[in-house]
């Protein structure tokens, strides 16, 4: 027999035994496609990718566009910063802010401001380098800048601790004359309140500015324009934690004053001027945070006409400076 004995199958129609279906799976499909920008793939999502990111950067560095842009490293901490635009670059060299580099466009048409920026950058021995428009753009994230960029190292922070701690060291031995004074920002976003502040700090022999690591202003080209050169003599001094930092302040017998409207004691009744002191300031619109004002060992207000005004922080700052430096000459 040809099949030699075997009986030919009829083959079932349907799924069999322990398909589980998978014929009727494949038929779902996978839903709409995706739009070209959604997929990581396409060229359209890094287009999409670098609009949000210039938009990011725009809206948190509004104030510092006009002394230029920053960019930012791991933690969000800025790693590097550049200054772009002929009059901000002339201003920045005028105010001695430290740079790495002047870089300077190919073929740049000369007026007095690029010329100024050249003899100010030769004079201080800062590099200058002519460099391409696209190289500039890429600098700049596309930031106007007008054929011109100051490159800014990062500013070197020290630590609110150490700072703290030689400093009480120091005045213990006899080598600082006066006793400890720090200023702490709890909230303080913008460069140029900072700049301000370390500005009234120097003015009024303080030691040191304290800023917290997250969400606080840090010391940028607008911070140091501001401060008029004034941060190269003032240490600024960063906390992982403002309030463990107050802590370890007045556990080393710094007195915590915190500057708020609605104080323990008015301005000209502090009795604590000439003591080692950190004065804190929050910001302009909520003041001191619930925790840092738990931690004050007293809540000193400004006595002014209306109460309708308030003060901003810089100028808060530098007033209750100026008493605690009249107090203590008047020891």
């Amino acid at each position: 027999m040809a099949n030699n004995g075997r009986r030919s199958v009829k083959a079932k129609k349907g799924p069999t035994v322990g398909t589980g279906g998978h014929g009727r799976k494949a038929l779902e499909g996978k839903g709409p496609t995706p739009k070209a920008e959604d997929r990581p793939y396409h060229k359209a999502h890094k287009s999409k990718q670098l609009a949000e990111r210039s938009a990011a950067k725009r809206g948190t560095n509004t104030g510092a566009r006009s002394a230029g842009a920053s960019r930012s490293g791991p933690k969000g901490r800025a790693t590097e910063e550049v200054v772009t635009g002929r009059n901000s670059v002339v201003e920045a060299l005028r105010a001695g802010i430290p740079a790495k580099a002047l870089h300077i466009a190919i073929r740049i048409e000369m007026d007095d401001r690029v010329k100024e920026s050249l003899k100010l950058a030769a004079e201080r021995g800062i590099p200058l380098l002519e460099t391409g428009k696209p190289e500039l753009d890429r600098m700049t994230d596309d930031a106007v800048h007008q054929g011109l960029v100051l490159q800014i190292p990062p500013y070197e922070y020290q630590d609110a601790y150490d700072l703290a701690e030689e400093t009480v060291a120091a005045w213990k031995k006899g080598h600082v004359p006066n006793a400890p004074l720090f200023v702490a920002l709890d909230g303080i976003t913008d460069p140029r309140n900072l700049g301000a502040i370390i500005r009234s700090v120097s003015a009024f022999s303080g030691h040191g500015v304290i800023v917290p690591e997250r969400r606080s202003v840090g010391v940028t080209a607008s911070a140091w324009k501001t401060s008029a050169g004034a941060a190269v003599r003032v240490p600024v001094a960063r906390a992982a934690n403002l309030n463990s930092a107050l802590k370890q302040f007045k556990n080393m017998g710094i007195f915590v004053l915190g500057l708020d409207g609605d104080g323990d004691v008015s301005l000209p009744d502090l009795t604590l001027a000439t003591e080692p002191v950190c004065i804190v300031v929050g910001s302009e619109g909520k003041g001191l945070s619930r925790l840092v004002r738990e931690n004050c060992d007293q809540i000193v207000s400004i006595p002014i006409d209306s109460a309708m005004e308030s003060l901003n922080a810089s100028m808060a700052v530098g007033i209750s400076l100026y008493e605690v430096s009249r107090q203590r000459a008047a020891k």
